[in-house]
């Protein structure tokens, strides 16, 4: 029974870590290599958290005693660590031109 509290404990640590970076990634990306570093980071801390929700859920362990809350977190988790990789002030992900782009050639013409 160690193991499982000790399982969830790191996984829900890892969780409020990766939160707690993904908020203040805006502070943190204001170098493109802070950028990169956070983004690495926080999909390797959501990502670890998901392998570890998984173990939690398939050793019978529970989280806040619901034995049925740890495999949807750690969907969570893969699904923030998947947006985790996008990038935000670097490269054009979606290679359309935006508003602010088009305003801004309205006005140099």
């Amino acid at each position: 029974m160690e193991m499982l509290d000790l399982l969830e404990n790191i996984s829900l640590t890892l969780c409020g870590a990766a939160l707690f970076l993904w908020i203040s990634i805006g502070t943190l990306a204001r170098s493109q290599n802070g950028e990169i570093i956070t983004q690495r980071v926080i999909m390797s801390l959501c990502w670890t958290s998901a392998i570890m929700l998984f173990i939690l859920h398939y050793l019978g362990g529970e989280l806040w005693e619901s034995r049925n809350a740890a495999r949807p977190l750690a969907i969570l988790a893969i699904i923030v660590a998947l947006t985790a990789s996008l990038n935000i002030k670097g490269k054009d992900v979606q290679g359309e031109i935006n508003p602010h782009e088009i305003m801004k050639k309205r006005r140099d013409k």
